[in-house]
């Protein structure tokens, strides 16, 4: 496996991620940043965060098999959610823990979430990045 995930001594354990990751991989694999839409483009859970973080992850998950990867693979996600405040904290890990059972995984990497305006898409709530390492 090319990423191992740690959560330093004297750092907070925050169980939606991990502090540090250590990539040895040989590929880099950069993946846009995946929205709500379906495999024809059609928003999946209009204003259902959770439903579209959801669909972000299996996004990530279809493209990352794709190159030969999961998402042990990964070794850093960013997440944009729009008009973010802390109360959204229980839809996104809604969100994310669907996700992970439909693929089998635990996507744990490290992660930055970031507030933002809006995203190019009125009706899209979220959009999911990740940077993976693959052998």
């Amino acid at each position: 496996m090319a990423i191992t995930l740690v959560n330093p001594n004297g750092l907070p354990e925050i169980d939606a991620y991990r502090q540090v990751s250590i990539a040895t991989g040989s590929k880099l694999v950069f993946i846009a940043g995946q929205v709500a839409w379906d495999i024809d483009g059609v928003t999946v859970g209009e204003g259902d965060l959770a439903a579209q973080v959801e669909q972000c992850y299996l996004n990530i998950g279809t493209a990352l098999a794709e190159v030969g990867g999961s998402f042990d693979d990964v070794a850093k996600l960013t997440v944009y959610v729009v008009d973010w405040t802390p109360d959204k904290m229980p839809l996104l890990m809604e969100g994310l823990g669907r996700a992970a059972a439909k693929l089998g995984v635990t996507a744990t990497p490290p992660a930055s979430l970031l507030g933002i305006a809006a995203l190019d898409v009125p009706d899209h709530l979220v959009e999911i990045e990740a940077t993976a390492v693959i052998d």
